[in-house]
């Protein structure tokens, strides 16, 4: 049987009837809550004397790879509440903190605020439309939900680039979508 039907079950999940199929926003957030957790364990295990190491020397280091994941939650917390003033370009990335523990600790929090602020937002707001990038420097109207989705989709790539290093930086990589050579499930 597989594991996700065994665990259902232990839990006391009755699969026999049918389930209401949550709301655009409660699917996100079942999404978004899942897969931060799972990026916050990348970002946990990773080598605190490593976070200058870069793949290539144009790569990102994961200092910075790291930082991605607060700021770009940044831009959820825009997008849900005032929406973006592209009437001035935008400014420099903020600088990443110096140590590891400052940007796991800033890490959580914006996940957190994002994660507030879109069980806050009502079901029906969640289809306003924001101004964002659709080309280059071409803005256009994008739904909220799916700004949030591209944000979420995005953070997971950048979580796959992350694990690359910290395997490169002799860190261990946890279970992402299944087993990892260092958390293996049998």
């Amino acid at each position: 049987m597989p594991s996700f039907l065994h665990c259902a079950e232990a839990e006391g999940q009755d699969y026999s009837q049918q389930m209401p199929t949550p709301t655009a926003k409660q699917q996100f957030l079942d999404g978004f809550n899942r897969e931060t957790a799972t990026t916050l364990k990348v970002v946990r295990a990773y080598p605190a004397d490593k976070l200058d190491l870069k793949a290539a020397p144009a790569s990102n280091s994961a200092r910075g790879l790291m930082w991605l994941f607060a700021v770009e939650q940044g831009l959820a917390e825009k997008a849900l509440t005032t929406g973006f003033d592209w009437s001035q370009p935008p400014g420099k990335m903020p600088a990443a903190p110096e140590s590891h523990a400052d940007i796991v600790k800033a890490v959580e929090g914006a996940f957190d605020r994002t994660r507030a602020l879109v069980e806050k937002t009502p079901d029906s707001q969640m289809g306003d439309t924001v101004k964002f990038f659709v080309a280059p420097k071409t803005l256009g109207d994008v739904p909220k939900i799916e700004f949030l989705w591209f944000l979420l989709c995005d953070q997971i790539h950048h979580r796959g680039q992350l694990s690359v290093y910290l395997r490169m930086a002799g860190g261990k990589v946890p279970s992402i979508y299944g087993p990892s050579g260092d958390e293996p499930w049998f």
